[in-house]
């Protein structure tokens, strides 16, 4: 796997992570879109972790700095 998230792509999305877990926990979201809104804030947190989207490769999509060579 290639990476192709770029540092503020990561950031943005465990940011949105954190605030899906809080209002979660908060009780402000419930049900099956507290559930289902957990489920995409966990892959957000994967695939920051991994530095990889798949949705993005087969666009050709990247976001991450290009190296000079």
């Amino acid at each position: 796997m290639k990476k192709n998230m770029g540092s503020a792509d990561k950031i943005i999305r465990i940011i949105l992570a954190i605030v899906v877990g809080v209002l979660y926990y908060m009780g402000i979201i419930t049900g099956t879109l507290g559930i289902v809104l957990l489920v995409f804030a966990a892959i957000f947190v994967i695939t920051s972790f991994v530095s990889f989207c798949p949705l993005y490769a087969p666009f050709g999509f990247s976001t991450a700095c290009k190296k000079k060579e």
